[in-house]
């Protein structure tokens, strides 16, 4: 009689490791779907349609609002490791002023681009203080004559 449980035991923890290594798959933002992007025709489509097909951009351009931006990427991450970018997609729709496509560019991942980050910091006037600095500080702060007064000593 122990050796199904055995058999289910093992087969039960067998079935844990493997689920456990199985990749978590996330999407995030606008993952356009190509076909709904190619029936985007410039000079034809006005921002109605685009908004109709695509739906409400990720983004506008800060500078010039006639630029719509869809982004969306797929991740996949397995277990405590960094997530690995599996498909992004970036589209870029462009409009005349008076409202018609008059441009759509699809962009993948190969078209990004690396932005190392900075790690300075930005100095700040004043001093640090030690906790040893900041508890005798605050000795003699709050006395008793100051209770039951309200925020602002009112």
């Amino acid at each position: 009689m122990t050796k199904p449980i055995h058999a289910l035991c093992a087969a039960a923890l067998l079935g844990l490791t493997a689920t456990a290594c199985a990749p978590t798959v996330a999407t995030r933002g606008n993952m356009t779907d190509p076909e709904l992007v190619s029936a985007i025709r410039a000079g034809e489509s006005r921002r109605e349609d685009v908004a109709s097909l695509l739906g409400t951009p990720t983004s506008v351009g800060t500078f010039d609002p006639d630029v719509w931006y869809y982004i969306g990427q797929r991740t996949e991450k397995t277990a405590f490791f960094q997530p690995d970018v599996v498909e992004r997609r970036v589209v870029v729709v462009q409009f005349d002023p008076s409202g018609v496509v008059s441009g759509v560019q699809q962009m993948d991942a190969e078209a990004g681009q690396d932005v190392s980050i900075v790690s300075r910091a930005t100095p700040t006037h004043g001093r640090e203080m030690t906790f040893l600095e900041q508890m005798i500080g605050n000795v003699g702060r709050f006395s008793a004559k100051d209770k039951g007064r309200g925020p602002g000593g009112l």
